[in-house]
Parts: C-alpha cells; sequence; structure tokens
C-alpha cells in the first residue's frame, strides 16, 4: 500500500487501498457473484427459468400499457414491474451477468468455466421460461396480439446498421449501470427506483435488449406473426454479443479498474485460502 492509499485508509473506517463505500460495494459484489458463480447446473437452469417468467410479467404490463396509451415510454415504466420481481424474486437475468460474476472471476473467487456456465444456463433458461409464458399472454390476452406484432416488427425488422449496433450495445450499458446502481443501494427503495430507471430507459426508448425483446417476438411469433424464427435468430445473435460489449466494456471494465487495488488484495486472499 503505497502513501496515498496509507493515508485514505487513515481517514476512513476500513483499512482497504480505496473509499469505504467502494470497498464495501466491492466486497458485496464479490461475495455475491461467488455465490451464483458456485451454482450447480439444477440451481442455474432454475433461477434461470423464474428469470424469464419474472421478466414476461413485465412484458404484459409493457404491452398492456402501450395498447392503451399509445406510448412507448408509459409502456418502459409499466415494463419496469418485471424488473421489480426479478429483484425481489432473487431470480436471474442472463444481463445482469456482466459486473458481479466477472468481478468475482477477476478476484480470484470463481473460473472462467464457471461464469461460461451461469451466462450459458441462464441465457437458455430465460428465453424458455419467456417463450412459455408469452404463450400464455398470447391465450389469455387476445386483444393485445396485434399489439405484440407491431412491437416486434421495431427489432426483427431493423437492419444491422449503425444505429442496431449503437442500440443493442445501449441496452447492454443500460442494464450493466443499473445492476450497478442496485449494488449501491443501501435500501429495498432504491433499489427498486433503479429498477424503475433501467425498464423506462430500455423498454421506454426501444433498445435492443436480448431477452426483453425476445419475448416480445416470441409473444408474436405465437400469434402468428408475418416473420419466423429465422428473423428472430439473426436479430438475436448480433444483440446478444453487444448487449456483453456493452456491459462489459463500458460499465464492467470502469468498475474493475477503478477497483484494482481491491481485486489485487481478494486474489491473494484467494490464493492464500487455496
Amino acid at each position: 500500500m503505497n502513501r496515498q492509499d496509507q493515508k485514505r485508509a487513515q481517514l476512513g473506517e476500513t483499512d482497504a487501498p480505496a473509499e469505504d463505500e467502494v470497498a464495501e460495494a466491492f466486497e458485496k459484489i464479490v461475495s455475491e457473484g461467488a455465490q451464483r458463480l458456485h451454482r450447480r447446473w439444477r440451481e442455474v437452469l432454475a433461477t434461470g427459468l423464474a428469470g424469464g417468467l419474472e421478466i414476461a410479467v413485465g412484458v404484459l404490463a409493457l404491452l398492456a400499457v402501450y395498447a392503451a396509451t399509445g406510448s412507448h415510454l408509459l409502456a418502459g415504466v409499466a415494463f419496469s414491474v418485471g424488473f421489480v420481481a426479478l429483484m425481489l424474486g432473487r431470480s436471474e437475468l442472463f444481463t445482469e451477468g456482466f459486473l458481479v460474476p466477472v468481478t468475482a472471476v477477476f478476484a480470484g473467487r470463481a473460473s472462467a468455466a464457471q461464469l461460461g456456465k451461469l451466462w450459458a444456463g441462464t441465457l437458455v433458461a430465460n428465453l424458455v421460461g419467456g417463450w412459455l409464458v408469452m404463450w400464455v399472454v398470447v391465450q389469455a390476452f387476445p386483444d393485445l396480439v396485434a399489439t405484440a406484432v407491431e412491437s416486434a416488427v421495431h427489432f426483427v425488422e431493423a437492419p444491422l446498421d449503425l444505429q442496431s449496433v449503437c442500440l443493442a450495445f445501449l441496452g447492454g450499458s443500460v442494464i450493466t449501470l443499473m445492476t450497478r446502481m442496485q449494488h449501491g443501494a443501501h435500501t429495498e427503495g432504491g433499489k427498486i427506483v433503479a429498477a424503475v430507471i433501467g425498464g423506462f430507459l430500455l423498454a421506454g426508448l426501444q433498445l435492443f435488449h436480448s431477452i426483453l425483446d425476445s419475448l416480445i417476438i416470441f409473444g408474436a411469433l405465437h400469434a402468428g406473426a408475418p416473420f419466423g424464427y429465422g428473423d428472430w435468430l439473426a436479430w438475436f445473435w448480433y444483440t446478444v454479443l453487444l448487449n456483453m460489449a456493452g456491459g462489459l466494456l463500458v460499465i464492467t471494465l470502469i468498475r474493475l479498474v477503478r477497483s484494482k487495488e481491491l481485486i489485487e488484495e481478494e486474489r491473494r486472499r484467494a490464493a492464500a485460502d487455496d
């Protein structure tokens, strides 16, 4: 620890080489990330399946409000109930895995293979759970079919151009920022506010989000949309990659650089424990 770090530690309540709030947030993120990464396959799939079900509830709210008001911004606020349900239910969304688990891997508390298992299992389970619930939604609310098809066309007919790339990149950045805000919040109310902000930005501005928008597309496909699963895949593959790029290269990378000394210290502790 250099002189500047020593001085900062003397002024704060911890002896970590960073401000107290940064050190506390880092410790919380690493602890949670390590727990999530050490789940068994059954737990990964079950948690991801629940996440898909809960996000589908948010999509139902989005479609209902958009059908009633014609406002994407109001529909985005309504969608945030899905993020609130996800948070309170302690479920897993694929795009929430770009900050917390990655930090745990860099801190030496888990392996890259475990991260790959979490990402793959959660992604598949999110899509399966969402696909199932959207079938139920279409059968239960036939009046929302036209709204689902209209909303889905915005994504599946989007050309792979600079605008689409930026929309998908921003989608990954916003969801990761929401995760960071929720970990920085000290109360449930603060976490809910972060969920509302994330829902408003993602759904209200129609950013490209691999899970949320896939569920809208699934609803349209269940209703007999004038496009197929191949059109969904043509949109989905690049959206997933750019969501990951946005979450990893913006928010996560900045936090890793900010916590460099804390990561090195944690890696030393992890090596000593082994």
